[in-house]
């Protein structure tokens, strides 16, 4: 039987390294990106490779669209290397930063970094991976909870946030036509490394969140990646061009 692949960005680390993980526990290989640091990428690749599936790890800078046609065509080479295969399965668009910036201080510097990582890098990645994602494959985007509701410093990030969740829609009502459904999930606050690490490192922070939250703590980091492996899963292949909040009741 044919196995899975799924390509994971920002799969060396945070919740796409967890996401990664969870998706190898389902028996799925993985194609996973780094942006720096090749050691980390490797350290996780053979943590996956340990639970009995393939696995490799590829550089990639989400900010760089101008490096995207060399990054999909060394992503056939090693299809057809590794798995003897010309298409993956399910794309994760996991690969981010974060910024804490007031509307009033957002710098166009800070506006552009965050757009070329967030919304220009997954639209034309996406669009050069598309020959190689299989017909009635998957492609999950990545949003957060702060599109639905708002706190100070976060109204850049939220903007491109908010333009992938559209986005999403019309990618699912285009791309129907070869059978791959479209979604996005939008996890609330997690503790990882992810902004500083402030959810994660802040006890004054994390309590405030706990407060907030319908089942009482901050999300951790297998809470999403549990999520994410599970909408890109065959049982939940009929769900389309849907926004999927994970975030445990954040301000309900």
């Amino acid at each position: 039987m044919k196995q899975s692949i799924a390509l994971v960005t920002g799969g060396s680390r945070g919740l796409g390294k967890n996401a990664a993980l969870r998706l190898a526990e389902k028996g799925i290989n993985i194609i996973l990106t780094y942006n720096s640091s090749q050691a980390e990428a490797q350290d996780v690749v053979r943590e996956i490779e340990l639970k009995g599936v393939k696995a490799l790890a590829i550089q990639l800078n989400v900010a760089e669209s101008a490096g995207f046609a060399d990054f999909a065509a060394e992503v056939k080479q090693q299809l057809q290397h590794v798995w003897q295969r010309d298409s993956f399965d399910y794309l994760l668009n996991n690969a981010g930063i974060g910024l804490d910036a007031s509307f009033e201080k957002t710098t166009e510097a800070q506006f552009d970094e965050l757009m070329n990582i967030h919304l220009k890098g997954p639209f034309f990645l996406t669009q050069h991976l598309l020959p190689l994602i299989k017909n009635g494959g998957r492609i999950l985007n990545v949003s957060t909870g702060l599109t639905r509701f708002a706190l100070p410093g976060k109204a850049a990030y939220a903007a491109m946030k908010g333009a992938m969740e559209v986005l999403t829609r019309y990618q699912a009502k285009e791309l129907g036509a070869r059978g791959i459904a479209v979604n996005i999930i939008a996890p609330g606050a997690i503790a990882t490394d992810f902004g500083g690490g402030v959810v994660r490192d802040n006890e004054q922070v994390s309590n405030a969140i706990a407060a907030q939250t319908a089942l009482g703590r901050v999300g951790q980091p297998d809470d999403i990646g549990n999520a994410m492996a599970a909408i890109l899963s065959d049982e939940l292949g009929w769900a389309n061009a849907q926004r999927i909040e994970v975030s445990g009741g954040m301000f309900l």
